[in-house]
């Protein structure tokens, strides 16, 4: 049951309790307590944002605490007739958003960005809330989100052309750049505030509009960042968002991508939604962006730092309980430091990892977004049991949707934890002798977004970096994200970058323009 009352400016939800059946005594006493969820009222939005307008659809989807299971809101459940509004919508906008100076642009995007800090313990709250994110790394992703609305904010008057020498007296050669036009945004739960202003801050800097479909998980937060949106003044149709339930989202899905009057495409989920969508792209040959499935490795060689290496790891894997997309997921630990890394890091994991409700304040480990995401957690920790590796900590499903951080030793390239991406607390160690066996093992995958790996050897930094085949490579160092540098992967990672002075470029057209007939 979900109460729901107005209080002292505030929206309440007073969530039922819930017993997780074989939850540690511990966690079965955060999880009893009664959690509210205490927001200004203007930020807690359940109706799609189209042309300017809070829009009702015909029908709802709910919205639940992946920690309780309870219900936190009913949202407008979207189909392809509001996306079509909105696409549309967005198109109009276009035609006169595209003609405002990218100053103009510029502090339209400032004041959203001042509301995002002014805002941030509501919107890490929506966070928590509704993806179960300790409410510590909520408060992180809201900075996070802000600073690419910053760093956009500032790339808009940095939008160059070229003049080109051309070997003809009598022309000039200029190159223009100027914005795609509409541009669907398709975004992930994991982050469901960030996704969104990577993507939105630097097509709105360029000049496009966009729709943005958020996760159906977490479509609070994309509903918040519109109306913080209206509040900075962006222009009616510039921004808006089609909240849509699991089973409506194909048919979003391919109307966003298929529509002619869109001009671009930008993805962040998996390789497999990914693949879908550049069909549906393809029709119409739209310009795509694709942040897809990651499979990190994370090595650790002889020469390392074990300490900061075993830093580094907790950092990498346990954030957001192991569920982003640049995770550590491989850990491939050299035969000489190996014994000492896995005692360190099982140690810290003993000493700093918290189950708990993501409201609790010495909470470090949250819920995943959903009982699937445990189930295949807990899928993969069978299967490499059952193959011979060994389990030295955690390795049990709590309840409906957590996982305790497991630990797992003498693992092998057959098991399903090393094949596929986990998504959950999962550290699976390998061994191995070589640098050439390591790289081997680190680069035999279809996908390659992100890897690390520590070691003091200056040489051998120059060349692990060098043929490690993923976009971003964090040495000596387990966190690598920030706006100044350009996000993405290869191979079956995706397409194109996000962030730093590229990220514009995606939602950018070069127009040649030969200016002849000149008297010089």
């Amino acid at each position: 049951m979900v109460l729901a009352s107005y209080a002292m400016g505030s929206y309440c939800f007073i969530r039922s309790r819930y017993l997780l059946r074989q939850v540690p005594s511990g966690l079965s006493v955060t999880l009893n307590r009664q959690y509210s969820l205490e927001i200004s009222p203007g930020l807690l939005r359940t109706e799609s944002f189209i042309d300017g307008r809070w829009v009702s659809a015909p029908s709802t989807f709910q919205v639940l605490d992946p920690a309780t299971g309870n219900e936190l809101a009913k949202v407008s459940d979207c189909g392809p007739h509001e996306a079509k509004e909105a696409v549309n919508a967005a198109y109009k906008a276009f035609q006169t958003w595209k003609c405002q100076t990218a100053k103009e642009r510029s502090n339209l995007l400032r004041k959203w960005y001042d509301l995002l800090t002014q805002h941030k313990e509501d919107l890490a709250k929506l966070i928590t809330a509704e993806g179960g994110k300790p409410m510590k790394e909520s408060l992180g992703e809201i900075a996070y989100s802000a600073s690419f609305l910053e760093w956009f904010s500032e790339e808009a008057r940095r939008v160059y052309g070229d003049i080109v020498a051309t070997p003809h007296k009598d022309r000039k050669v200029l190159l223009l750049k100027q914005p795609l036009g509409v541009a669907s945004i398709i975004t992930p739960w994991n982050f469901p505030s960030a996704m969104i202003t990577r993507k939105v801050g630097a097509a709105l800097a360029a000049g496009c509009t966009v729709v943005v479909k958020p996760a159906e998980d977490t479509p609070l937060s994309a509903l918040a960042l519109a109306e913080l949106a209206a509040q900075a003044g962006i222009p009616p149709g510039v921004f808006n968002v089609v909240p849509c339930s699991r089973e409506k989202t194909p048919a979003v899905g391919e109307v966003l991508c298929t529509d002619p009057l869109v001009q671009k495409v930008s993805f962040t989920g998996s390789t497999a939604t990914g693949k879908i969508l550049l069909k549906h792209a393809a029709g119409t040959v739209k310009r795509v962006s694709m942040e897809l499935g990651g499979h990190a490795p994370f090595i650790v060689f002889d020469s390392a730092d074990v300490d900061r290496a075993v830093a580094g790891a907790m950092g990498s894997k346990f954030r957001n309980s192991g569920q982003t997309c640049v995770c550590s997921n491989r850990f491939l630990v050299q035969s000489g430091i190996h014994d000492t890394f896995v005692e360190k890091l099982g140690k810290a994991m003993d000493a700093e990892l918290r189950l708990g409700h993501g409201s609790e304040p010495t909470t470090t480990q949250g819920p995943l977004i959903n009982a699937q995401a445990a189930e295949k957690v807990q899928r993969q920790i069978e299967d490499a049991v059952s193959q011979g590796a060994v389990l030295v900590k955690g390795g049990k499903r709590v309840g409906n949707s957590f996982m305790q951080p497991t630990l797992l030793v003498n693992v092998s390239t057959d098991m399903l934890c090393t094949r596929e991406e986990t998504f959950g607390p999962l550290v699976p160690v390998i061994k191995f002798n070589t640098e050439k066996e390591a790289l081997a093992i680190a680069n035999a995958s279809r996908v390659g977004l992100a890897g690390y790996f520590y070691s003091q050897d200056i040489s051998q930094i120059w060349r692990v970096a060098e043929q490690l085949e993923v976009g971003m490579v964090g040495v000596n160092e387990g966190l690598l994200s920030t706006p100044e540098a350009p996000f993405g992967g290869v191979k079956e990672s995706g397409l194109g970058r996000e962030g730093s002075k590229y990220g514009i470029e995606e939602y950018l057209d070069v127009k040649y323009m030969c200016l002849g007939g000149l008297s010089l």
